[in-house]
């Protein structure tokens, strides 16, 4: 059997240290490039990285992952192994992903409980499975002949199953035949490594975990045991087995992966031990995910040494180091950052700095001293800084009642005080707050950040754009407007720059689903608010109409959940100190005369526990934070929130918990599916999305008459608003202003009919 590499990674960021991808992903569907240069364009990018990790010291055979795919890694798997048909050229595979004048693009969530969206393979009709393996011998060959041997990256069959709708495992034996030949072409290829990835293991999925694990050892007891294929790496990041584990050691891979990242021993602190015991006596190497791949702080390499030496203390097969997960959720390096501050800067790891911690546990302290120093400096400097403890804001959130609150009074009452204030139509209209961040706005946010506009003269041109924003919704005839956030890079970094507690990275941009990246902020100690953040705006933008304008805050789980966390206290501290901040930011918009505000949390579902067992407590503080930000608004203050692209139902009873007004909720690309859920619970009104904005098409009127009269078969018309799905900055013009044309036309057709 072929030695497993001793250090390795999960996968690393497939954007580009420079966003090459996003650039010609964009340039391709834009047709500045063809078919040809994207191709020849993306190979760079992936011979550039291979070398890249190589020279960070990745160098032994099938340490480097090819974790590649050019919009996710679900699609490119499933085209892959034939589970999503299509996918033949260019055009067809990102029709998939994005929509064309013909189709509607496959329905995309989270994946797991991470920020980056993946495509839900989509499995009714499929009878046949028809594998299309060329796909990764491509990219094996061409990583050869540039000097690599890299190890092909796959979804393994159990979580593609289990996360596709519907979760259809009797194809499971199509399936598994379907990666045979995958996995016989790879060896006919001469590939000693495939890896690949099973994270369904370690959650609460619909699939009960009894059953996954029992189709796990159906699925890899006959992929393993066949004579024609490579030795077999399968991973299980984003937290710990269970059932899962059992039925990986049963059926012995040659290399299995565990999760032992932070977030995950928090949850399961004996998770090592029972690896340990799963696996003693076997030849199967345990690879421990030791090195965070979803956080940016410096490992304690002293801690890590001590559960890799208790991994390999029972005479074990031999032990590798890697990361929890793929480095996909972090940065590039640290490299790029030359604004960070310097204290705070020894604090963190990339994902180049991180390859630099797995070298250092795999060499040991004897071997790397300047590694485990420089890991001895972080820690201590970090535990004593100023930075990371404010007492004021601990005395603040000590003093707030404990357990659960709540506004006054009920819902039912501020409805009818909320109606005779705003006036609003039946079926109001809205949009969720942002509106296209044109070119002529990044360029002012250019000129006036090189210093080439002054302050007066960058808040003109914001004020302009604010202007024409308000004018064209009162054109189309919106009922509740927005400001447009012109102001706004993104909705959580622009709240973490205005806030104490928080540093921003210039260069640190993590993919969240195609070329859509982000800057997540860092939560480096307690938050607190020395200013008012949104006012100025929302003020101007309302004195522009007699019609209601929308103020726009980003919610404490969201702004949490698109940041990295501490780790050194609960995550739920740090929710309600932001909790307060923005209470403070919605009396000042109510002081300003904002009677609608709207408290951002598409985020909600994503931070939801992989494991039922602590779910309740996670929902608990969740709604909490929440409230906090509403809890003292008056009644005629109408507080909306917003929620999209995740799995909603199991969390039902947690939306309807935030005491809401109006509830705005991704349901487009789902066809209305999760209004099922909606019962007597759900009291607020509610706008579920009508346009998918996450793809380029201009959905017809007639389109979405047809969702509003779905909507209205579970929601009364009392209580139904229509809006799109999310907010409107990475599209333009040409598509925002034909959409919501056809979207105001739709509401007052259905209107007219009732």
């Amino acid at each position: 059997m072929a030695t497993f590499p001793k250090a390795t990674i999960e996968g690393y960021p497939r954007i580009g240290a420079n966003r090459e991808l996003k650039r010609a992903l964009e340039s391709y569907w834009a047709g500045r490039i063809d078919a040809e240069t994207f191709r020849s364009t993306t190979r760079a990018l992936r011979i550039d990285t291979y070398n890249h990790l190589r020279d960070l010291g990745l160098d032994e055979e099938y340490a480097i992952p090819a974790d590649v795919a050019y919009y996710d890694q679900v699609l490119e798997t499933g085209l892959t192994v034939g589970l999503i048909p299509g996918g033949t050229d260019l055009d067809e595979e990102f029709a998939l992903a994005r929509g064309n004048d013909t189709r509607v693009p496959l329905e995309m969530t989270k994946w797991f409980d991470t920020n980056y969206h993946y495509l839900v393979p989509e499995l009714e009709g499929v009878t046949e499975i028809t594998p299309a393996p060329e796909r990764v011998l491509r990219l094996v060959e061409e990583a050869r002949e540039a000097g690599h041997a890299v190890r092909p990256v796959l979804v393994g069959p159990i979580t593609i199953l289990a996360l596709s709708k519907p979760a259809d495992f009797s194809l499971l034996d199509k399936l598994v035949d379907a990666y045979a030949t995958v996995f016989a072409a790879l060896a006919d290829a001469g590939v000693e490594w495939v890896q690949v990835a099973e994270p369904a293991l370690v959650a609460d999925l619909s699939t009960p975990d009894a059953d996954l694990a029992k189709y796990t050892e159906q699925a890899w007891s006959t992929l393993l045991g066949a004579d024609n294929r490579p030795n077999v790496y399968i991973t299980t990041p984003y937290g710990s087995a269970r059932e899962g584990l059992k039925a990986l050691a049963s059926v012995k891979p040659e290399a299995v992966h565990v999760d032992l990242s932070p977030w995950t021993l928090d949850a399961d602190a004996d998770y090592p031990a029972r690896v340990a015991a799963a696996f003693e006596g076997t030849d199967t190497t345990i690879v421990a995910g030791l090195i965070d791949g979803r956080n940016v702080w410096a490992a304690d390499l002293r801690t890590k040494a001590e559960i890799l030496n208790s991994l390999s203390a029972d005479g074990n097969a031999p032990i590798s180091v890697s990361t929890s997960t793929s480095l996909q959720h972090v940065p590039h390096t640290l490299n790029a950052e030359k604004n960070l501050p310097v204290d705070v800067a020894t604090w963190l790891s990339f994902a180049d700095e991180k390859i630099g911690e797995i070298k250092a546990l795999v060499a040991g302290e004897e071997n790397a001293p300047e590694a485990f120093g420089r890991s001895d400096r972080a820690v201590r400097t970090r535990t004593e800084s100023t930075k990371i403890h404010n007492a004021d804001v601990v005395a603040r959130v000590d003093k707030l009642p404990a357990g659960e609150v709540k506004r006054a009074p009920e819902f039912a009452e501020r409805k009818k005080i909320q109606g005779e204030v705003l006036g609003l139509p039946a079926l109001p209209t809205t949009t969720i707050g942002s509106f296209p961040q044109t070119t002529e706005i990044r360029q002012a946010r250019a000129a006036h950040r090189n210093g080439e506009l002054n302050d007066e003269q960058y808040t003109e041109a914001l004020k302009q754009e604010v202007k024409q924003v308000i004018e064209l919704q009162e054109r189309l005839g919106l009922d509740v407007l927005v400001h447009g956030e012109p102001e706004r890079n993104d909705m959580v970094q622009y709240f973490a720059e205005l806030l104490d507690g928080f540093v921003v990275t210039e260069n640190g941009w993590v993919q969240s689903y195609g070329s859509r990246c982000t800057r997540p902020p860092i939560v480096v100690g307690d938050v607190s608010r020395p200013n008012a953040m949104t006012t100025e705006w929302s003020a101007f933008a309302q004195s522009l109409s007699e019609k209601p304008v929308k103020g726009m805050l980003t919610g404490p789980v969201t702004i949490l959940a698109w940041s990295f966390k501490r780790d050194d206290v609960p995550v739920s501290v740090s929710a309600d100190q932001i909790g307060v901040a923005l209470a403070d930011e919605v009396a000042d918009l109510e002081a300003a005369g904002i009677q609608v505000i709207q408290i951002d949390e598409p985020a909600l579902r994503e931070l939801l526990p992989l494991r039922a067992d602590a779910r309740p407590e996670y929902l608990a503080w969740a709604v909490r934070a929440f409230r906090l930000v509403a809890l003292n608004a008056q009644p005629s203050t109408q507080i909306h929130t917003h929620l999209c692209y995740s799995e909603f139902g199991q969390i039902i009873e947690a939306v309807a918990g935030l005491d809401a007004d109006v509830t705005s909720i991704e349901a487009a690309r789902s066809k209305m599916e999760l209004l099922e859920d909606i019962d007597e619970t759900f009291h607020s009104e509610i706008g579920p999305g009508v346009w998918d904005i996450h793809s380029p098409r201009v959905p017809s009127k007639e389109e979405m008459v047809e969702l509003i009269k779905a909507a209205l078969e579970n929601v009364p018309t009392d209580r139904l608003w229509v809006n799109p799905d999310c907010g409107l900055k990475t599209r333009g013009y040409a598509e925002v202003e034909p959409s919501l044309t056809n979207m105001v036309a739709a509401r007052d057709e259905v209107v007219s009919g009732l």
